[in-house]
């Protein structure tokens, strides 16, 4: 059934890093096979999308076992209207090298793909084609579209097929690299094998998912003050209450240099008492803390609790402390 400008009543509308073929592509069909897919040409749109009621839920990079994280989604997510996390997503990564059907490996000079992409495979490009230069593309998709698109529109005179597109090859998904009518070069071209992406679905703040046992809490963290040791008052937020964390990297504030924030993935849920006891910690020492959600863990990794950490303990203390305060021995 469709409305009257042509969308999909009662069908969620999931925005995503686009063209078609791309990895986070791949990420959405696990979450969300059945939703209305709303290509985007870049992160900071398919958030947006969602942040304007365009979309009612977004897909996008936030992690890579080789590179580590998105620095584009760690921004994004934190600046503009407020966005939450309420799932997540892994994709193992392989790519290959296609180009126009009779390139042969000897003409390529320029591949086009996203940066992360280029970043995973330069090591074997290099011994592959030496001398061979990145052209960035706004996912690793971009860049074969491009090109599929050069050929069926004729392509140009010149032997190698770059003209003004600029580049000869692109590295691609190999799952999607059928698609679009390329010629496949070389396949596995990745530096690391077994590499995975992680990929993060986004709402507008509501009702948190429920605690299922398995799950991650992100958070964006600026530190209490800028002297020695401020690090470490924010970290025994965490350490002093059995929560550990499973990714912290720095991200520049953008007031000052040397002022940085710290993005966090934690185990654990808000309805965990030793994890609403870190962020009340949080609270009171740090001067910002943006809540980011909770949610389940794609990989359904049960939290470890420490001795002393369960809910039953923390609980158990409160009714001590409780007792205590109303003279009760």
């Amino acid at each position: 059934m469709e409305n009257a400008v042509g969308a999909t009543v009662g069908v969620e509308r999931y925005s995503f890093l686009g063209p078609a073929g791309t990895f986070t592509e791949a990420a959405l069909l696990q979450v969300a096979p059945d939703a209305s897919h709303l290509p985007m040409p870049d992160v900071i749109t398919a958030l947006d999308a969602v942040r304007r009621g365009d979309a009612d839920r977004a897909v996008v990079p936030i992690e890579n076992s080789v590179e580590g994280g998105v620095s584009a989604t760690l921004d994004a997510l934190t600046s503009g209207d407020p966005l939450v996390v309420v799932g997540e997503a892994l994709v193992e990564i392989s790519f290959v090298l296609v180009a126009a059907p009779g390139t042969r490996l000897a003409d390529v000079r320029h591949v086009a793909t996203h940066p992360h992409a280029w970043a995973q495979c330069r090591g074997t490009l290099a011994r592959l084609i030496p001398g061979v230069q990145h052209v960035p593309a706004t996912s690793t998709a971009a860049g074969a579209a491009l090109l599929a698109e050069h050929v069926a529109d004729g392509g140009d005179d010149d032997s190698t097929g770059s003209g003004e597109l600029g580049f000869e090859a692109a590295l691609v998904a190999a799952h999607s690299a059928a698609s679009y009518g390329l010629e496949v070069l070389a396949e596995g071209v990745e530096d690391n094998r077994g590499a995975v992406t992680r990929f993060v679905v986004v709402a507008r703040p509501g009702v948190v998912p429920p605690r299922t046992g398995a799950d991650k809490t992100t958070l964006l963290v600026h530190l209490p003050h800028n002297d020695a040791g401020s690090l470490l008052t924010m970290l025994e937020q965490f350490a002093a209450r059995g929560v550990n964390l499973s990714r912290i990297e720095s991200r520049p504030i953008g007031d000052a240099l040397g002022r940085y924030a710290f993005s966090i993935d934690a185990e654990g849920h808000l309805a965990d008492e030793r994890v609403t006891a870190t962020l009340q910690g949080l609270h009171r020492v740090c001067p910002f803390v943006l809540f980011l959600g909770s949610y389940p863990r794609a990989d359904r990794a049960t939290t470890a609790v420490a001795v002393g950490t369960s809910d039953e303990s923390f609980v158990a203390a409160q009714t001590w402390v409780e007792g205590l305060r109303r003279g009760l021995s």
